[in-house]
């Protein structure tokens, strides 16, 4: 059996007769956790019972949807847009087994997701009876999608194992992490000692004396160049990035899940298509918050022997994907202040840029905007949106060309499902963004494939009055997989093509507004009355095959 594994650093400031669920509870309130995305069952009977009291108090939210991938997939969309920690609630075994996509896909994209589950009962754990909802090794299972898993069996327990989940959670590489309480534990009633709120988490600036040298070689550099990821959003590091970007005179090239840390409107802000023009001819190359997959992998990337210097909160990412001149472990907010203090002392006199790279962003753009009907979509979408409106993509082809072509303005309002391209993640992620993010426009772009897996959550959006616009780019078909296999294999389509209801009524039949538009004028229209109504919305938008992004670009 699995029990508490280490002790809080924090002692007891409150101690309170109470069950374990309302243990449970009081422990999540403490720090600062408001809302929970959760479905019951009787294995979390007594946490529900305790919830009811604290949502009658007005202390938190619970929010259930229609499957347990939606309340992990909610709990992402909900932390990595307002940078709080988003707490999913599923039952044990197939509940978390449901919920293990989303999980993995927090996990990929750095996300800070507390994933509370169930268990079954104490001393039946490890006996393999056949008991409902268990599986073996729990624990061991989910640690493949979470830094930190843990459990408890008494209610005295429960305060230090939320406590050590928190830190767990915000120490080094933010990442999800799980906590499992059994249903008599929960029910179970003992004097508790509750904690404080854990501290605020280290945020190391790296070694002294590799800063320096990264200083030199960024301060004598005539034409430095900076690769930027999701870690800089995570850090909430961008007023620094920008601090040293301006100081260099460097182009920051922005990763997918870092888009938005420097507005597009900026000059020095460009992507991977810009990245392909400007990398040959960098002295030095800055990476910071970002694993390097494409300038260490695609064919324009780096070329052995180039001046390298990395900066990653996580030591196993440091050099992963490269050979660095310089390896600097650092959280990305205070890192990159300690480095731009000491390039400012080495910084050498550039010529200006300014006109150069806007000159390379209009190319960029026209070659990015040759691509339709994608472009034409996306900038219909875009045009409609405020600044600090957030884009959520999916594995669809407004989603691919997205993560290059869309512009960003401001950060954390462009998410997207990172390396684990969890397909059907979009819809459900966007309920939970918009649940963080109530005054602001929020958009889910989807394909009928990806759309048709959570399509059920248009029942949450109605319930929960949840004002997403989600639109739907319906070809009948898992467009990307046709595609392929129309080009590649002698158009052998096999497992590709489907069969969609009438969104529009299915809209209606969920009691939501139904749109669709045919044009991407048309979808313009639709976009400015859905915003305008600012309630639960689905538009349809009837397309053909669209053209590959990455061969009309030679990216890849």
């Amino acid at each position: 059996m699995v029990e508490v594994q280490a002790r809080s650093h924090s002692a007891p400031v409150v101690e309170e007769r109470m069950t374990g669920g309302q243990a449970l509870v009081a422990s999540l309130l403490r720090q600062g956790i408001d809302t929970i995305f959760g479905l019951p069952g009787v294995q979390l009977d007594g946490a529900f019972d305790a919830l009811y009291d604290a949502q009658q108090r007005g202390d938190v939210r619970v929010i259930h949807p229609r499957h347990e991938q939606t309340t992990a997939y909610m709990a992402d969309g909900y932390a990595r847009t307002t940078g709080r920690i988003g707490t999913c609630l599923v039952v044990p075994g197939p509940g978390l087994l449901n919920a293990t996509a989303a999980l993995s896909t927090a996990y990929a994209c750095n996300s800070p997701v507390l994933c509370v589950t169930g268990q079954i009962q104490s001393d039946l754990i490890g006996v393999g009876r056949g008991m409902l909802h268990e599986i073996p090794n729990q624990l061991e299972m989910v640690r493949s999608v979470a830094k930190h898993a843990e459990r408890a069996v008494k209610p005295t327990e429960i305060p230090g194992l939320v406590d050590r989940a928190i830190r767990a959670l915000w120490d080094g590489r933010v990442r999800p992490v799980e906590i499992e309480v059994p249903p008599d534990t929960l029910f179970a009633e003992e004097t508790v000692g509750l904690l404080a709120p854990a501290p605020e988490h280290d945020r190391p600036e790296g070694d002294p004396a590799l800063l320096e040298e990264a200083a030199r070689l960024l301060g004598s550099a005539e034409r430095p160049l900076i690769f930027s990821g999701g870690g800089v959003l995570g850090a909430e590091a961008w007023d620094e990035l920008l601090a040293l970007a301006e100081m260099l005179q460097a182009p920051v090239v922005m990763s997918p899940n870092g888009k938005g840390a420097i507005s597009d409107r900026h000059y020095l802000g460009q992507n991977s298509i810009g990245a392909m023009a400007l990398i040959d001819d960098a002295d030095v190359i800055f990476c910071v918050g970002t694993r390097m997959i494409e300038p260490a992998t695609y064919p324009w990337g780096l070329k052995p022997g180039r001046t390298v210097i990395q900066m990653d909160i996580d030591p196993e990412e440091v050099g992963r994907n490269y050979d660095l001149t310089v390896g600097i472990v650092a959280d990305a907010k205070t890192g990159l202040a300690a480095l731009t203090e000491r390039v400012a002392q080495h910084n050498r006199t550039r010529a200006p840029r300014q006109d150069e790279l806007e000159a390379l962003k209009r190319t960029t753009r026209e070659k990015l905007d040759a691509i339709n009907p994608q472009a034409a979509y996306a900038h219909a979408i875009r045009n409609e949106m405020p600044d600090d409106g957030i884009f959520v993509g999916e594995m669809t082809q407004i989603g691919y060309w997205g993560n290059i072509g869309f512009p960003v303005y401001q950060p954390r309002t462009y998410i997207t499902p990172g390396y684990q391209g969890t397909l059907g993640w979009g819809f459900p992620t966007s309920l939970g963004v918009k649940v963080g993010n109530p005054d602001k426009v929020v958009v889910s772009v989807n394909g009928d494939g990806g759309f048709g897996f959570a399509l059920n959550e248009l029942a949450t959006m109605a319930l929960h009055e949840i004002a997403t616009v989600a639109i739907v780019f319906n070809d009948s078909a898992y467009g990307n997989v046709r595609r392929i296999q129309q080009v590649s294999f002698n158009g052998r389509t096999i497992a590709s093509h489907l069969a969609n209801p009438d969104y529009v009524k299915l809209a209606e039949a969920f009691g939501i507004t139904g749109r669709r538009a045919t044009s991407p004028e048309a979808l313009r229209v639709q976009m400015h009355e859905s915003i305008a109504a600012n309630e639960p919305t689905l538009i349809e938008v009837p397309v053909e095959r669209m053209p590959d992004p990455w061969r009309a670009l030679s990216f890849r």
